[in-house]
């Protein structure tokens, strides 16, 4: 009853990926970069000018996301991922409707 009533000890909050206790570099890094990319190509979307940048950077980042999710070991890998997807999906959207991958006025003629 102790615990009940009074202030227990608490754990330490550890912020980790790896929630099933084995160590996942890789796939870490892989979650870390699609998290970043979603975030960069989101926030370039809104930026007429950096059309470029989000529509690269978002077609990267929801390409790479995918197979992120497919390599992917924990429900928290998989949590993150699945934002940086749609970041990088939204981002390249806005991007693509901006202007899309190639500065204005390039025209691929002979």
């Amino acid at each position: 009853m102790p615990r009940v009533i009074g202030r227990g000890k608490r754990r330490p909050v550890r912020l980790t990926l790896n929630t099933d206790g084995r160590p996942h570099p890789r796939e870490n890094a892989m979650t870390i970069a699609t998290l970043a990319c979603g975030l960069v190509a989101f926030v370039t979307g809104f930026v007429v000018q950096a059309h470029m940048v989000a529509s690269w950077v978002g077609a990267a980042g929801f390409w790479g996301g995918l197979y992120a999710q497919f390599v992917s070991s924990t429900t928290r890998q998989r949590a993150l991922i699945i934002v940086g997807i749609v970041g990088s999906f939204v981002g390249a959207a806005l991007g693509i409707a901006h202007g899309g991958f190639f500065p204005r006025g390039f025209t691929l003629r002979n």
